[in-house]
């Protein structure tokens, strides 16, 4: 059992939670993953590491209420305890070398970049950051995106704050007015990673996007993770989850994200009545 030493409200739909696992504070890397269980009846859920304190023991999770699994965790408490917190998991971000990058998030894809954009920072890179959000009041981790970036470009779909547009229409104008990058890493929906991968594909700019498909078990058993890469099957959870955005088949991503797309609407308006919480 691990418990929640703080919880924060980010916005209506994001919350931030500090978790005691002093195991895998002092391990974990940017880009892993954990995987965990609200209850010893719950489904196992993937979510990126978003930050560790390896003197305090704790490790930053920062999720979306989407589903079941992720409306029941935001249930829980400062002072709860979740009952399967296993990692870290996965690769760590392959990011030596590295000189000068853009960094793009979008939504809570922001909380896995953000991680990557101050290692980096830490490592003395030039850290160019653009992120999008669909409104002002959706926007998360602004003020440290700041801190850690030599630029910052604030995006809205509305453009209720920062400028109207989209990351790629940020992205194209710094390409088009002479900046060079040596990676591009894009975290974000799968729609976004896939137009980001397009357009840098016309630079030439190597590209590694964060892929976060079904999982379950987190090893490579299951391959219910699979993706399909440069032609050949690859699994997030061992193999990833950055890959080269340039050799994804987005197509085959974008299906197969969507295929449990209506149980998981079920299961959360099931678990919305259960306890009696009123939902739009």
């Amino acid at each position: 059992m691990n418990e929640i030493i703080e919880k924060k409200v980010l916005n209506s739909t994001v919350t931030l939670m500090r978790v005691n696992a002093p195991e895998i504070a002092r391990k974990a890397l940017p880009g892993q993953f954990v995987i965990l269980r609200v209850d010893d009846q719950g489904e196992r859920i993937p979510l990126t590491i978003a930050g560790t304190n390896r003197e305090e023991g704790t490790v930053t999770i920062i999720f979306q209420i989407v589903g079941a699994t992720t409306f029941l965790l935001n249930r829980l408490e400062q002072g709860d305890s979740i009952h399967d917190f296993v990692g870290p998991l996965g690769r760590e971000s392959e990011l030596e070398g590295l000189h000068r990058v853009a960094v793009v998030g979008g939504g809570v894809g922001c909380a896995i970049a953000l991680p990557i954009a101050e290692k980096l920072h830490e490592m003395g890179c030039t850290v160019h950051s653009i992120v999008g959000f669909r409104e002002r009041d959706l926007i998360i981790l602004g003020d440290e995106f700041e801190r850690i970036s030599d630029r910052y470009v604030l995006m809205t779909d509305d453009g209720s704050a920062g400028r109207k547009g989209l990351v790629t229409d940020a992205l194209r104008e710094l390409l088009d007015a002479g900046e060079q990058y040596d990676e591009v890493i894009a975290i974000g929906p799968v729609i976004m990673m896939k137009f980001v991968s397009a357009l840098t594909k016309e630079h030439g700019i190597k590209t590694t996007v964060s892929m976060n498909p079904i999982m379950i078990d987190g090893t490579g058993m299951c391959g219910g993770c699979r993706l399909s890469v440069g032609g050949q099957t690859k699994f997030a959870c061992v193999d990833g989850p950055d890959f080269d955005g340039h050799l994804v088949d987005w197509d085959v991503a974008m299906s197969r994200g969507a295929a449990y797309r209506d149980f998981e609407k079920t299961a959360y308006e099931h678990a919305c009545k259960l306890t009696g919480e009123v939902t739009d």
